[in-house]
C-alpha cells in the first residue's frame, strides 16, 4: 500500500476476482486535513489505479468535516469540474465545487442508477462526502455495471440483444418549479439553469433532448434513441449504463406514465417483469456500506451504479461531479 494510505476490510464488501469492491483505505499515520490533500496530490497514480481496479474508493478516518474540507479534497484530485446542466435530481450549490446530493425527501429509496446516463455530457467520476451520517439507514449501496450486465445477459440474451440493437427512448414531462418529493423532481427551469425558454432550447439541443412546450408552462422532452449498453474502452469490456429502472420507479406522476416514460428504441415497450427482476439483481450484486462522519466516498460513473436506501433525518451528504 502506497505511504500514508492503509487498507482496511469492511464486512459489507464483496470481492471480485480478489479485488475488494469497494476499496477502503484509512489514514497510514496522521489524519490531518492538510496532510491528507498533499498526500491525494503525490499519490494520484496510485489512487487512480485502485479506482481503476475497484470501481470505487472509500476514504475512511480522515480528518475532513465540512463542506469546505471536502471542496478541498475534490480540488487536491485536479480533476475538471462538471456542471450540472440537465440532470434532474434537486439539489443545491453549497460551496466551491461541492452541492447538496438528491434533495428528495429522505423516506424515499433512490434506484440503481449511474449519473445524468441520459445525457451525452455525464460526470466520468463522482465525489460523495458524510457530513452528517444517519440515525439509520441512509446508505448509499453501489454495483459493479459489468456485473449487472453480465448476470442481463445470461439471463435474458434476447432482452439484452434488443438493447444493444435498438437502443432507448426516453420521454418526460417537467414543471416549472423543482418538486422535491420526487427523487426526479427538478424543474426544468433548474436543469436548463434559466428561465428563458429560447435558452432552455438551446441547451436541451446540446443535449440532444428535444422540447414540446405545454399550455401549463411545463415541458415534454424526448431523448434517443440512443444506447443502454456502453463499451468501457479502458476496462475493454461492455457495462449496463442506462435509467431503466429510474423511469420505471421514479417517472410516474399526473403526467408522466413509466410504461411510456422509456422505451426501446423503435417505441415498443418493455417486458415489466424483465424490469423488477433487473431491480432483484441490481440488489443481490450490491454493496451497501453504513456512512460514517467524514467518509469520501469516489465512484468512477461507468463502472459503477449507485443508490440511496431511505432513512430518517438528519443526514448530510455533499457531491462533486468531475469530468
Amino acid at each position: 500500500m502506497a505511504d500514508h494510505f492503509a487498507e482496511i476490510k469492511l464486512a459489507e464488501q464483496k470481492s471480485y476476482n480478489s479485488i475488494p469492491f469497494p476499496w477502503v483505505l484509512t489514514p497510514n499515520s496522521t489524519t490531518n486535513l492538510s496532510f491528507l490533500t498533499e498526500t491525494i496530490r503525490t499519490q494520484k497514480p496510485f489512487l487512480e489505479s485502485l479506482l481503476l481496479k475497484a470501481g470505487a474508493v472509500l476514504l475512511r478516518g480522515f480528518d475532513v468535516k465540512t463542506a469546505n474540507d471536502f471542496n478541498d479534497v475534490v480540488e487536491a484530485f485536479g480533476y475538471e469540474e462538471l456542471p450540472y446542466v440537465g440532470g434532474a435530481a434537486p439539489r443545491s450549490h453549497v460551496v466551491g465545487r461541492v452541492f447538496t446530493a438528491n434533495e428528495s425527501s429522505l423516506d424515499r429509496n433512490i434506484p440503481f442508477h449511474q449519473e445524468m446516463a441520459l445525457l451525452p455530457q455525464f460526470p466520468s467520476k463522482l465525489f460523495f462526502f458524510c457530513e452528517v451520517e444517519p440515525v439509520s439507514g441512509g446508505d448509499t449501496p453501489l454495483v459493479l455495471s459489468h456485473i449487472v450486465y453480465e448476470r442481463m445477459k445470461e439471463s435474458y440474451p434476447e432482452f439484452v440483444q434488443q438493447l444493444e440493437q435498438d437502443g432507448l427512448i426516453y420521454t418526460r414531462i417537467y414543471q416549472e418549479k423543482d418538486d422535491l418529493s420526487s427523487p426526479t423532481g427538478r424543474g426544468w427551469k433548474s436543469i436548463f439553469l434559466t428561465e428563458d425558454k429560447s435558452l432552455a432550447e438551446e441547451r436541451a439541443a446540446n443535449l440532444g433532448l428535444k422540447l414540446e412546450w405545454m399550455e401549463d408552462g411545463g415541458v415534454k422532452t424526448v431523448l434517443g434513441p440512443i444506447p443502454a449498453v456502453t463499451y468501457d474502452k479502458i476496462r475493454q469490456r461492455k457495462i449496463w449504463f442506462n435509467s431503466i429502472v429510474m423511469a420505471y420507479t421514479c417517472w410516474k406522476d399526473t403526467q408522466n406514465d413509466p410504461v411510456k416514460a422509456v422505451t426501446f428504441g423503435n417505441g415498443s415497450p418493455y417486458p415489466e417483469d424483465i424490469v423488477y427482476n433487473l431491480m432483484k439483481i441490481l440488489e443481490e450484486e450490491c454493496v451497501a456500506i453504513p456512512w460514517q462522519n467524514g467518509d469520501v466516498l469516489l465512484i468512477d460513473n461507468l463502472a459503477v451504479l449507485h443508490a440511496r436506501r431511505s432513512s430518517s433525518r438528519p443526514r448530510h451528504i455533499l457531491a462533486s461531479l468531475c469530468k
